[in-house]
Protein backbone atom coordinates (compact mmCIF):
# COMPACT_ATOMS: atom_id res chain seq x y z
CA UNK A 1 0.00 0.00 0.00
CA UNK A 2 1.34 3.42 -0.92
CA UNK A 3 1.17 5.80 2.07
CA UNK A 4 2.12 9.44 1.60
CA UNK A 5 2.39 12.32 4.05
CA UNK A 6 2.31 15.07 1.44
CA UNK A 7 -0.23 16.61 -0.90
CA UNK A 8 -0.18 13.94 -3.60
CA UNK A 9 -0.67 16.07 -6.77
CA UNK A 10 2.60 17.88 -6.02
CA UNK A 11 4.48 14.64 -6.65
CA UNK A 12 3.35 14.40 -10.27
CA UNK A 13 4.27 16.79 -13.07
CA UNK A 14 1.44 18.96 -14.36
CA UNK A 15 2.75 18.60 -17.91
CA UNK A 16 0.59 16.42 -20.14
CA UNK A 17 2.17 14.41 -22.94
CA UNK A 18 -1.01 12.40 -23.59
CA UNK A 19 -3.59 15.12 -24.06
CA UNK A 20 -7.29 15.01 -23.13
CA UNK A 21 -10.02 14.92 -25.74
CA UNK A 22 -9.32 11.38 -26.96
CA UNK A 23 -12.11 8.89 -27.60
CA UNK A 24 -11.40 6.26 -24.94
CA UNK A 25 -14.35 4.68 -23.15
CA UNK A 26 -15.44 6.15 -19.84
CA UNK A 27 -13.33 4.72 -17.03
CA UNK A 28 -10.66 3.35 -19.40
CA UNK A 29 -7.79 2.03 -17.30
CA UNK A 30 -5.47 1.95 -20.29
CA UNK A 31 -5.91 5.67 -21.01
CA UNK A 32 -5.04 6.43 -17.39
CA UNK A 33 -2.00 4.14 -17.59
CA UNK A 34 -0.78 5.80 -20.80
CA UNK A 35 -1.15 9.24 -19.23
CA UNK A 36 0.95 8.21 -16.21
CA UNK A 37 3.52 6.46 -18.39
CA UNK A 38 3.94 9.57 -20.56
CA UNK A 39 4.35 11.79 -17.51
CA UNK A 40 7.15 9.53 -16.29
CA UNK A 41 8.79 9.31 -19.73
CA UNK A 42 8.83 13.05 -20.37
CA UNK A 43 9.39 14.64 -23.77
CA UNK A 44 12.72 13.06 -24.77
CA UNK A 45 11.12 9.93 -26.18
CA UNK A 46 10.02 8.28 -29.44
CA UNK A 47 7.01 5.97 -29.19
CA UNK A 48 6.11 3.14 -31.57
CA UNK A 49 2.47 2.27 -30.87
CA UNK A 50 0.88 -0.90 -32.23
CA UNK A 51 -2.63 -0.90 -33.64
CA UNK A 52 -5.07 -1.27 -30.77
CA UNK A 53 -7.33 0.65 -28.43
CA UNK A 54 -4.97 3.55 -27.73
CA UNK A 55 -4.02 4.01 -31.37
CA UNK A 56 -7.68 4.06 -32.38
CA UNK A 57 -8.90 6.47 -29.71
CA UNK A 58 -5.93 8.85 -29.76
CA UNK A 59 -5.16 9.46 -33.42
CA UNK A 60 -8.20 9.71 -35.71
CA UNK A 61 -7.16 11.89 -38.66
CA UNK A 62 -6.70 14.87 -38.37
CA UNK A 63 -6.46 14.76 -34.55
CA UNK A 64 -3.91 13.41 -32.11
CA UNK A 65 -3.54 13.27 -28.34
CA UNK A 66 0.22 12.70 -28.46
CA UNK A 67 2.52 15.55 -27.44
CA UNK A 68 5.68 13.53 -28.18
CA UNK A 69 7.08 11.89 -31.36
CA UNK A 70 4.73 8.97 -32.01
CA UNK A 71 4.51 6.34 -34.74
CA UNK A 72 1.51 4.14 -35.50
CA UNK A 73 2.79 0.65 -36.34
CA UNK A 74 1.04 -2.49 -37.48
CA UNK A 75 -0.58 -4.78 -34.93
CA UNK A 76 2.39 -7.15 -34.96
CA UNK A 77 5.55 -5.08 -35.37
CA UNK A 78 5.83 -2.42 -32.65
CA UNK A 79 8.95 -4.11 -31.25
CA UNK A 80 10.50 -4.38 -34.72
CA UNK A 81 9.85 -0.71 -35.48
CA UNK A 82 11.29 0.29 -32.10
CA UNK A 83 14.34 -1.87 -32.84
CA UNK A 84 14.88 -0.05 -36.13
CA UNK A 85 14.53 3.37 -34.52
CA UNK A 86 17.01 2.47 -31.78
CA UNK A 87 19.52 1.06 -34.28
CA UNK A 88 19.12 4.08 -36.56
CA UNK A 89 19.76 6.52 -33.72
CA UNK A 90 22.94 4.62 -32.80
CA UNK A 91 24.24 4.86 -36.37
CA UNK A 92 23.44 8.58 -36.68
CA UNK A 93 25.11 9.31 -33.35
CA UNK A 94 28.19 7.31 -34.33
CA UNK A 95 28.46 9.30 -37.57
CA UNK A 96 28.06 12.58 -35.71
CA UNK A 97 24.83 13.42 -37.53
CA UNK A 98 22.57 13.35 -34.46
CA UNK A 99 23.42 14.44 -30.93
CA UNK A 100 20.25 13.64 -29.01
CA UNK A 101 19.58 10.30 -27.33
CA UNK A 102 15.81 9.90 -26.95
CA UNK A 103 14.44 6.84 -25.18
CA UNK A 104 12.72 4.49 -27.61
CA UNK A 105 9.47 2.99 -26.36
CA UNK A 106 7.18 0.38 -27.90
CA UNK A 107 3.57 0.14 -26.75
CA UNK A 108 1.02 -2.58 -27.50
CA UNK A 109 -1.93 -4.37 -25.99
CA UNK A 110 -1.96 -7.95 -24.77
CA UNK A 111 -2.98 -9.29 -28.18
CA UNK A 112 -0.26 -7.32 -29.94
CA UNK A 113 2.25 -8.55 -27.35
CA UNK A 114 1.43 -12.12 -26.35
CA UNK A 115 -0.03 -13.23 -29.68
CA UNK A 116 0.41 -11.30 -32.92
CA UNK A 117 3.59 -9.41 -31.98
CA UNK A 118 5.31 -12.09 -29.92
CA UNK A 119 7.90 -13.06 -32.56
CA UNK A 120 9.08 -9.47 -33.10
CA UNK A 121 9.24 -8.88 -29.34
CA UNK A 122 11.28 -12.02 -28.68
CA UNK A 123 13.70 -11.07 -31.45
CA UNK A 124 14.16 -7.55 -30.08
CA UNK A 125 14.90 -8.94 -26.61
CA UNK A 126 17.38 -11.47 -27.99
CA UNK A 127 19.25 -8.81 -29.97
CA UNK A 128 19.53 -6.61 -26.89
CA UNK A 129 18.07 -3.38 -28.27
CA UNK A 130 17.98 -0.54 -25.76
CA UNK A 131 14.28 0.22 -25.53
CA UNK A 132 11.29 -0.08 -23.23
CA UNK A 133 8.44 -2.36 -24.25
CA UNK A 134 5.16 -1.66 -22.47
CA UNK A 135 2.24 -4.08 -22.67
CA UNK A 136 -1.11 -2.54 -21.73
CA UNK A 137 -2.98 -5.68 -20.74
CA UNK A 138 -6.78 -5.40 -20.79
CA UNK A 139 -6.99 -9.18 -21.20
CA UNK A 140 -8.67 -9.43 -24.61
CA UNK A 141 -8.84 -7.86 -28.07
CA UNK A 142 -11.10 -5.08 -26.80
CA UNK A 143 -10.61 -2.77 -29.78
CA UNK A 144 -12.14 -5.23 -32.25
CA UNK A 145 -15.00 -6.55 -30.14
CA UNK A 146 -13.84 -8.25 -26.91
CA UNK A 147 -12.33 -11.38 -28.48
CA UNK A 148 -10.16 -13.67 -26.33
CA UNK A 149 -6.37 -13.49 -26.42
CA UNK A 150 -3.80 -15.76 -24.81
CA UNK A 151 -3.71 -13.20 -21.98
CA UNK A 152 -7.43 -13.61 -21.23
CA UNK A 153 -7.82 -15.17 -17.76
CA UNK A 154 -9.18 -18.67 -17.28
CA UNK A 155 -12.97 -18.69 -17.06
CA UNK A 156 -13.55 -15.19 -18.49
CA UNK A 157 -16.41 -14.86 -20.96
CA UNK A 158 -15.61 -13.07 -24.23
CA UNK A 159 -17.29 -12.93 -27.62
CA UNK A 160 -15.06 -15.77 -28.88
CA UNK A 161 -15.01 -17.72 -25.60
CA UNK A 162 -18.60 -17.20 -24.48
CA UNK A 163 -19.79 -18.87 -21.29
CA UNK A 164 -22.73 -21.22 -21.66
CA UNK A 165 -24.00 -24.74 -21.12
CA UNK A 166 -20.98 -26.34 -22.77
CA UNK A 167 -18.31 -23.75 -21.94
CA UNK A 168 -16.98 -22.02 -18.83
CA UNK A 169 -15.55 -19.25 -20.99
CA UNK A 170 -11.80 -19.00 -21.61
CA UNK A 171 -10.53 -22.58 -21.38
CA UNK A 172 -6.78 -21.89 -21.01
CA UNK A 173 -4.76 -20.17 -18.32
CA UNK A 174 -3.44 -16.65 -18.86
CA UNK A 175 -0.07 -16.54 -20.60
CA UNK A 176 2.58 -15.26 -18.18
CA UNK A 177 4.30 -12.65 -20.33
CA UNK A 178 6.49 -11.18 -17.55
CA UNK A 179 7.92 -14.66 -16.91
CA UNK A 180 8.55 -15.10 -20.63
CA UNK A 181 10.37 -11.75 -20.69
CA UNK A 182 12.48 -12.83 -17.70
CA UNK A 183 13.36 -16.04 -19.57
CA UNK A 184 14.96 -13.87 -22.28
CA UNK A 185 17.51 -12.77 -19.65
CA UNK A 186 16.88 -9.05 -20.18
CA UNK A 187 18.00 -6.51 -17.55
CA UNK A 188 14.62 -5.32 -16.29
CA UNK A 189 11.08 -6.71 -16.11
CA UNK A 190 8.24 -5.27 -14.02
CA UNK A 191 4.49 -5.40 -13.54
CA UNK A 192 2.40 -2.32 -12.78
CA UNK A 193 -1.17 -1.05 -12.50
CA UNK A 194 -2.52 2.53 -12.61
CA UNK A 195 -4.36 1.79 -9.36
CA UNK A 196 -0.86 2.14 -7.84
CA UNK A 197 0.27 5.24 -9.78
CA UNK A 198 3.55 5.97 -8.00
CA UNK A 199 4.71 2.38 -8.25
CA UNK A 200 3.94 2.52 -11.99
CA UNK A 201 5.76 5.80 -12.57
CA UNK A 202 8.77 4.72 -10.50
CA UNK A 203 9.13 1.62 -12.64
CA UNK A 204 9.00 3.65 -15.85
CA UNK A 205 11.64 5.99 -14.43
CA UNK A 206 13.83 3.02 -13.58
CA UNK A 207 13.34 1.48 -17.04
CA UNK A 208 14.53 4.71 -18.69
CA UNK A 209 17.95 4.23 -17.07
CA UNK A 210 18.33 0.59 -18.12
CA UNK A 211 20.98 -0.20 -20.73
CA UNK A 212 19.31 -2.84 -22.87
CA UNK A 213 15.72 -4.04 -23.16
CA UNK A 214 13.17 -3.39 -20.43
CA UNK A 215 9.68 -4.92 -20.29
CA UNK A 216 6.80 -3.49 -18.26
CA UNK A 217 3.45 -5.28 -18.10
CA UNK A 218 0.60 -2.99 -17.02
CA UNK A 219 -2.82 -4.31 -16.03
CA UNK A 220 -5.33 -2.00 -17.73
CA UNK A 221 -8.86 -2.43 -16.41
CA UNK A 222 -11.45 -2.30 -19.21
CA UNK A 223 -14.97 -1.54 -17.91
CA UNK A 224 -16.47 -2.23 -21.34
CA UNK A 225 -14.93 -5.66 -21.82
CA UNK A 226 -14.87 -6.70 -18.19
CA UNK A 227 -18.50 -5.61 -17.70
CA UNK A 228 -18.13 -3.48 -14.62
CA UNK A 229 -19.20 0.11 -13.81
CA UNK A 230 -16.77 2.75 -15.06
CA UNK A 231 -16.34 4.21 -11.58
CA UNK A 232 -14.88 0.91 -10.30
CA UNK A 233 -11.78 0.92 -12.52
CA UNK A 234 -9.33 1.83 -9.76
CA UNK A 235 -11.04 -0.49 -7.28
CA UNK A 236 -10.85 -3.42 -9.69
CA UNK A 237 -7.15 -2.81 -10.25
CA UNK A 238 -6.47 -2.75 -6.52
CA UNK A 239 -8.44 -5.95 -6.00
CA UNK A 240 -6.41 -7.66 -8.73
CA UNK A 241 -3.30 -6.88 -6.67
CA UNK A 242 -4.84 -7.55 -3.23
CA UNK A 243 -6.04 -11.01 -4.30
CA UNK A 244 -2.69 -11.97 -5.82
CA UNK A 245 -4.19 -12.34 -9.28
CA UNK A 246 -1.91 -9.57 -10.55
CA UNK A 247 1.06 -9.16 -8.18
CA UNK A 248 3.25 -6.08 -8.43
CA UNK A 249 6.90 -7.05 -8.69
CA UNK A 250 10.09 -6.34 -10.61
CA UNK A 251 13.00 -8.46 -11.76
CA UNK A 252 16.28 -6.58 -12.10
CA UNK A 253 19.23 -8.60 -13.42
CA UNK A 254 17.38 -11.77 -12.43
CA UNK A 255 16.63 -10.63 -8.87
CA UNK A 256 12.97 -10.60 -7.80
CA UNK A 257 11.44 -7.87 -5.64
CA UNK A 258 7.80 -8.04 -4.55
CA UNK A 259 6.81 -4.37 -4.45
CA UNK A 260 3.39 -4.68 -2.81
CA UNK A 261 2.73 -7.58 -0.44
CA UNK A 262 0.02 -8.42 2.06
CA UNK A 263 0.06 -10.62 5.20
CA UNK A 264 -3.04 -12.33 3.85
CA UNK A 265 -4.39 -12.20 0.29
CA UNK A 266 -8.05 -11.47 -0.26
CA UNK A 267 -10.09 -14.28 -1.86
CA UNK A 268 -10.22 -14.14 -5.66
CA UNK A 269 -14.02 -14.10 -5.47
CA UNK A 270 -13.84 -10.49 -4.19
CA UNK A 271 -12.28 -9.56 -7.54
CA UNK A 272 -14.56 -11.71 -9.67
CA UNK A 273 -17.86 -10.51 -8.25
CA UNK A 274 -17.30 -6.97 -9.55
CA UNK A 275 -17.14 -8.19 -13.15
CA UNK A 276 -19.83 -9.51 -15.45
CA UNK A 277 -17.33 -11.60 -17.42
CA UNK A 278 -16.97 -13.93 -14.39
CA UNK A 279 -20.57 -14.01 -13.14
CA UNK A 280 -21.16 -17.53 -14.50
CA UNK A 281 -18.33 -19.16 -12.53
CA UNK A 282 -19.31 -21.90 -10.09
CA UNK A 283 -17.80 -22.24 -6.63
CA UNK A 284 -15.91 -25.29 -7.87
CA UNK A 285 -14.23 -23.32 -10.66
CA UNK A 286 -13.51 -20.38 -8.35
CA UNK A 287 -11.83 -22.80 -5.92
CA UNK A 288 -9.73 -24.17 -8.78
CA UNK A 289 -8.61 -20.65 -9.73
CA UNK A 290 -7.95 -19.77 -6.08
CA UNK A 291 -5.67 -22.78 -5.70
CA UNK A 292 -3.61 -21.81 -8.73
CA UNK A 293 -3.37 -18.12 -7.75
CA UNK A 294 -2.25 -19.04 -4.22
CA UNK A 295 0.39 -21.45 -5.54
CA UNK A 296 1.79 -18.96 -8.06
CA UNK A 297 1.88 -16.14 -5.50
CA UNK A 298 3.66 -18.41 -3.02
CA UNK A 299 6.33 -19.19 -5.61
CA UNK A 300 6.77 -15.48 -6.33
CA UNK A 301 7.15 -14.74 -2.61
CA UNK A 302 9.77 -17.48 -2.35
CA UNK A 303 11.78 -16.03 -5.24
CA UNK A 304 11.75 -12.59 -3.62
CA UNK A 305 12.65 -14.07 -0.22
CA UNK A 306 15.68 -15.88 -1.66
CA UNK A 307 16.98 -12.57 -3.02
CA UNK A 308 16.54 -10.88 0.38
CA UNK A 309 18.25 -13.76 2.18
CA UNK A 310 21.28 -13.56 -0.10
CA UNK A 311 21.79 -9.81 0.31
Amino acid sequence: METLAVYVPRLITTKEYFAPGHRACMGCGEALAVRLVCKALGRNVIIANATGCMEIVSSPLPYTSWEVPWIHTLFENAAAVASGIEAGIKVLRRKGKYSKKPKVVAMAGDGGTADIGFQALSGAFERGHEFIYICFDNEAYMNTGIQRSSATPFGASTTTSPAGKVSIGQATWKKNMPAIAVAHDIPYVATACPSYPFDLMNKISKAIKIEGPAYIHILSVCPTGWRLPADLTIRAGRLAVETGIFPLYEVEEGKYVLNVDFPRLRPVEDYFKLQGRFRHLTQEVIAQIQERVTAEYTRLREKAARVRDNE
